[in-house]
């Protein structure tokens, strides 16, 4: 009888490119679907966000707007092309959340093993913190963004004899970008003292060629001169892109208490538009002992920039709650982490024993099955279901796209973010935003319009999302006898 080998079966040759395959489709059917199957609505800093994006243009850029600008301009365009509505808000989100995807999935292969980088990528992209994000129409992706892609191109310029100049005009470039985010000056910081105090970085910075090396300088000191003069037309933009608002060490520490109960607290009453736990206690028990397994080589690059990583998280969380949210990146390197050192662990008892090896991938595969399963479900359940996280997002704009007739007068107050976002509704669907009832024609309001006894309910919209159900209110004008 023939000797199977099982490294000659297809299956096995090719476990790891099938299992990225299905690990693609999974996660872009997941996220391209994402604004069908949870929260259900958007929230209003989606609408802020959406704002901001409509009113970008060169003459805002050159007056200084240029916060999250590469954001703004890419949901800007999608509202052009595909109108205001839900799928058109996130796009942009969607988008940069498969590339983000990628490259994380880039950056642990390129660190890990394929074994580890497969599984620990697996359990990341398809966690609640990441579907949340690639889900948000916010430009909060882009906090993850920009560390995660300047993280994979820095391990590509480092650890190699003769490091790639393309790969190091690129990196500038991007850095100069990441500024625009807000608190990312201090990533920029961050890794310049990363690198000054790395051994093996420092290495890898000394053996830059000289030229390349000046022209980058160059490039980073007319970026910043750039980003200079357009913030010198809008000295509050620098505050935002620094600090923040009312900025002192008591705020600072409120602000980092209010950051952590949506990341870990599992009673899931947490007022926030984030889903706590965020980081259910599976995928944290798994980073922690990731960790702790760092702990010995900590001085090697990969394992100290997780330990740095949520350092510097804990900082901007500081600045602003919602900056926690940076916790996905190095949590996804703890997690490859502590799936390494468990298979070693593991290998390590049987080293001779091949069914051993086999038979560690049955409670491997349900471990990694529920975690997976609970944290999907936990997405889109608890985005549905709880009431205090559901409640911070609507679905008036589908309810006005399917009720709200042409040349009807919607009312809303002014001086809101609902009045600014729907104004933007005014041409597309020919509708009038006021903030006072007319005399004549149809009205709609959001909420029960009590500024006027004039009008005549003629039909109430319920809407999930509300309270109290009614949420659009459809009147006539009373006649006068």
């Amino acid at each position: 009888m023939k000797k199977i080998i099982i490294s000659r079966l297809f299956l096995y040759k090719y476990r790891f490119i099938i299992g990225y395959i299905l690990l693609s489709l999974a996660l872009v059917g997941t996220i391209f679907f994402l604004p069908l199957i949870t929260p259900g609505g958007i929230s209003e800093p989606e609408m802020e966000s959406v704002i901001t994006s409509n009113n970008t243009n060169l003459d805002s850029i050159l007056n200084g707007d240029i916060i999250d600008l590469p954001y703004h301009a890419l949901q800007h365009l999608s509202i052009h092309f595909f109108g205001l509505n839900t799928y058109a808000i996130k796009l942009p989100s969607i988008i940069i959340g498969a590339i983000l995807a990628f490259l994380l999935i880039l950056l642990l292969n390129r660190w890990f093993k394929n074994n580890v980088a497969l599984i620990a990528s697996i359990i990341t992209v398809l966690s609640t913190p990441f579907l949340y994000l690639a889900g948000s129409g916010t430009p909060l992706i882009m906090l993850v963004f920009w560390p995660t892609l300047l993280l994979w191109l820095g391990s590509k310029i480092q650890g190699v004899k003769k490091p790639n100049s393309i790969y190091c005009f690129i990196f500038a470039f991007l850095l100069l970008f990441s500024l625009l985010t807000p608190h990312l000056i201090y990533l920029a910081a961050f890794i310049f003292i990363f690198v000054l105090l790395q051994p093996h970085l420092r290495h890898t910075l000394k053996t830059l060629p000289r030229i390349p090396f000046v022209i980058i300088a160059l490039i980073i000191l007319a970026g910043l001169g750039a980003i200079g003069y357009s913030l010198s037309h809008n000295p509050s933009a620098i505050t935002t892109l620094l600090l923040t608002e009312d900025f002192s060490i008591d705020k600072f520490f409120a602000n980092l208490a209010a950051a952590v109960p949506p990341l870990f607290s599992s009673t899931g009453n947490v007022e926030s538009t984030f889903l706590s736990p965020l980081i259910g206690l599976p995928i944290l028990a798994l980073a922690f002992t990731g960790l702790i397994s760092t702990a010995k080589g900590f001085f090697a690059s990969r394992n100290s920039i997780a330990s740095c990583l949520i350092v510097f998280t804990a900082l901007l969380a500081g600045l602003d709650p919602r900056s926690a949210i940076l916790i996905i990146l190095p949590l996804a390197i703890l997690i490859a982490h502590g799936t390494r050192y468990i298979l070693e662990r593991w290998y390590g008892i049987f080293p001779e024993n091949p069914y051993a090896r086999i038979f560690a991938l049955v409670p491997l595969s349900i471990l990694l099955g529920v975690m997976i399963f609970s944290d999907v479900s936990h997405f889109i359940f608890g985005y549905r279901y709880n009431p205090i996280v559901a409640s911070q997002f609507n679905n008036d704009l589908a309810l006005i796209d399917e009720f709200v007739e042409e040349n009807t007068t919607l009312l809303v107050p002014k001086n809101t973010t609902e009045y600014d976002f729907y104004k933007i509704l005014e041409d597309a669907k020919h509708i009038t935003i006021s903030n006072s009832a007319p005399t004549s024609g149809k009205i709609a309001s959001l909420g029960k319009w009590e500024k006027s006894a004039d009008l005549q309910i003629t039909r109430i919209i319920t809407s999930p999302k509300s309270e109290e159900s009614d949420r659009i209110y459809l009147y006539t004008v009373k006649s006068k006898e």
